[in-house]
């Protein structure tokens, strides 16, 4: 057998390569390093990427992705969602929507006030308290996929009416 003198640094690059993808932060460790919780994007986040000089991000999914919380609000999520995200703040957003009475409503901004979110539809928008978020909502179930999930929720997820913002 005969063995090339390029054969090692080949080996250690391939390593380097991909211990370097293994290491690679998430798109919901992407999130938390802007200081929003995990759960404002659903499980099965497939890949994202951001141009950290303007904040503008792309989050994917395999398809697109709907489920209600608590009954009273229903989320749907389209294969792709983007905006800008900066430190507690995250705006232009599209590809998140929200039914308040019969309409579906774009989400186009969440800023993080403390220990509560806020989700802007525009004219509208509907305080949450940060500890709804600890979690990721599963497509087609939300936080209802299993009786671990629902006893989390029944004791920890508080959620505020949607108020007026104008």
């Amino acid at each position: 057998m005969i063995k090339s003198k390029h054969q090692t640094p080949i080996i250690l690059s391939l390593f380097f390569l991909s211990a370097a993808a293994a290491a690679s932060p998430t798109a919901y460790d992407l999130l938390q390093s802007y200081d929003f919780p995990v759960g404002i994007l659903p499980k099965g986040i497939t890949h994202y990427d951001l141009d950290p000089s303007t904040g503008k991000f792309n989050a994917y999914l395999n398809g697109s992705c709907s489920f209600s919380l608590e009954g009273s609000y229903q989320l749907k999520y389209k294969s792709r969602i983007s905006g800008y995200i900066y430190k507690d703040r995250m705006t232009n957003l599209s590809g998140v929507s929200v039914k308040v009475l019969f309409l579906w409503l774009n989400i186009v901004e969440v800023t993080r006030n403390g220990e509560k979110l806020e989700f802007s539809v525009g004219i509208a928008s509907a305080d949450f308290g940060i500890d709804n978020f600890f979690i990721s909502p599963q497509c087609g179930c939300g936080l209802n996929c299993n009786s671990l999930d629902q006893d989390w929720k029944k004791e920890n997820l508080r959620s505020n009416p949607f108020v007026s913002s104008v």
